[in-house]
């Protein structure tokens, strides 16, 4: 191929003809046609043969006849090169503006086939490029960007006017964490299968997009009611709900799925529709799996103090912001104080008091729950050395592992350092374990519990009642307290099912030869029924609220007195 462009490679290489391809052509035609004129001329100079006045003559007839002919053909060749010039237009032009050509498709020749050819390559390419623009290559679904065009068009309709659209966002729950222990190409044809499922439960007026990952949108233009609505998201929930076969593996999954709804004149952009549903999304996952969730002002203010929350709290121990609070856990028969539980607690120099319900469960999302509750744990170990070290008769120290903390492989040294660093004897310690945590790895859990008793550590399971309460997995933990959660010691007067629980919690603790710790009393009769009922430990607000350790200092002096309740 090189050798047939010798002559094209040669003339481009002169600055004049190098970006015009008609120049080139010209220029042979032009040389060419005056080959005959320049070999006439030179044999009049060489030959004697003709007068003077007669080789005159010939030479301007050839030369006039010559320039004609040039004229001519220069003409000629200009216009047959056309082709060739609209084609190479074309193809700039469609570069440069995405406009395809309307090039002639009806000749037969090199030319024509050129035009032709290059006329249905180039649609073709349009409709390749569109089609990898607007649709996902994994699903065969439109992506985001013609998601966004089309509802953007439907919403823009004057007879959409004062009408609704909802806008859903479903996503698969722990996607992430089921695709690690899937291949690539099973993640990939179940996302697929997802898809299909999802399209034959649209309407035809619906519009269908897969956005990223497992994340699937659905707009529902002009929608009759509310009631609608929580159909369809009833359906798709139900419809995914069934197992997928792929690649002979039956996979199952959950979905939850965020909703908005406005009315089509609120003029509220197709991006900002589909972040408040991203914002019900995740409120629909927050509340477990197979969920559906409205966005509401009130749900995206959550998210936003929950973000703000969310940076404050990087950096909150290191500027001292941190405070560990006691609350004093007391023997029901003798009134002494047994024990104290640390309870962590964030003073904000600028938003205040922050709550533990709304900081906990972020510091357990973003993984600083780790440092925090190392560090609430060798804070209680000194405070309560300190208080034996100042003659106060020696008490339990109780304090909370959270789920992330008790998944530290070096967690049995690491609280081994800790009282040692302190000088604190393991038997004055009590950790607190939830039975939700420790049954995701059961075998796992009971080796790190008897690990932690054969140090001399009291452990106690939190919430008792409100999780598994499973008595073959409750006699495989090596636990020595029961606490009987607070939901049920509220209602214990009032509501018959809360006294037969707490009932039950005590009778099956002194079964298993375990104490039995009451959270949450706050009144007299709560705290008489429970002795009567023979439990052995309160914990609540009737004793004390959370303070700081200063403040519980004068009931360590009367522990063995009557208990004064601290006024907070």
């Amino acid at each position: 191929m090189n050798l047939n462009l010798y002559l094209y490679s040669f003339l481009a290489h002169f600055k004049c003809l190098k970006k015009s391809y008609t120049a080139k052509i010209m220029l042979v035609a032009f040389l060419g046609t005056h080959v005959p004129l320049l070999t006439l001329l030179l044999s009049f100079l060489i030959s004697n043969s003709y007068s003077f006045e007669m080789a005159a003559r010939v030479m301007s007839i050839a030369l006039l006849a010559t320039l004609a002919g040039t004229a001519a053909t220069l003409y000629a060749l200009h216009h047959l090169l056309n082709p060739v010039i609209l084609t190479s237009a074309a193809l700039q032009n469609y570069l440069n503006t995405k406009t395809l050509p309307e090039l002639p498709t009806e000749f037969a020749d090199e030319a024509g086939t050129l035009m032709a050819n290059t006329s249905q390559t180039l649609h073709k390419l349009d409709e390749l490029i569109h089609y990898i623009t607007n649709y996902d290559d994994l699903t065969g679904l439109p992506n985001r960007d013609l998601f966004c065009d089309r509802l953007h068009q439907s919403l823009s309709q004057p007879e959409n006017n004062q009408r609704l659209v909802a806008v859903f966002l479903l996503g698969i729950d722990d996607f992430t964490a089921m695709s690690h222990g899937l291949e690539h190409q099973t993640r990939n044809l179940l996302l697929r299968a997802v898809a299909q499922r999802l399209s034959p439960c649209m309407a035809q007026t619906d519009i269908l997009a897969h956005l990223s990952g497992d994340e699937f949108a659905i707009a529902r233009i002009d929608i009759v009611s509310f009631e609608s609505v929580i159909k369809l998201s009833q359906l798709l929930l139900s419809t995914l709900s069934k197992p997928f076969s792929v690649e002979g593996n039956l996979i199952h999954i959950t979905a939850s799925i965020g909703i908005t709804i406005n009315e089509i004149n609120d003029r509220n952009s197709v991006d900002q529709l589909l972040q408040q549903s991203h914002i019900a999304l995740y409120q629909a996952k927050q509340q477990g799996r197979g969920k559906y969730q409205f966005y509401s002002p009130e749900i995206n203010a959550q998210l936003q103090e929950r973000l703000i929350l969310d940076n404050e709290l990087h950096g909150a121990l290191r500027r001292n912001e941190m405070l560990v609070y006691y609350q004093p856990l007391i023997d029901l028969n003798s009134g002494e104080v047994t024990a104290m539980e640390a309870l962590v607690r964030w003073q904000h120099p600028t938003l205040g008091f922050i709550s533990p319900g709304k900081f906990i469960p972020i510091a357990e999302a973003n993984g600083l729950i780790i440092p925090i509750g190392e560090w609430v744990l060798r804070t209680a170990c000194a405070q309560n050395r300190a208080w034996q070290l100042a003659g106060f008769t020696p008490i339990r120290i109780s304090v909370n592992l959270s789920a992330r903390q008790f998944e530290q492989s070096n967690l049995v040294d690491l609280i081994s350092q800790i009282l040692e660093e302190t000088g604190l004897q393991a038997s004055y310690l009590e950790l607190e374990v939830t039975e939700s945590f420790l049954m995701g790895d059961i075998e796992r859990s009971v080796k790190t519990l008897k690990q932690l008793r054969e140090l001399g550590i009291w452990l106690a399971l939190d919430d008792f009642g409100t999780g598994y309460s499973s008595l073959n997995y409750l006699k495989r933990f090596p636990v020595n307290i029961l606490k009987i959660d607070q939901s049920f010691v509220q209602d214990v007067m009032s509501n018959p099912d809360s006294a037969a629980v707490t009932n039950a919690i005590i009778a099956l603790a002194k079964s298993l030869r375990l104490s039995i710790t009451a959270e949450g009393v706050e009144t007299k009769e709560q705290l008489d029924y429970l002795q009567i009922q023979g439990c052995d430990e309160g914990q609540g607000y009737y004793f004390s609220r959370p303070v700081p350790a200063d403040t519980i200092t004068p009931m360590l002096q009367k522990s063995s007195q009557q208990i004064e309740i601290i006024a907070v």
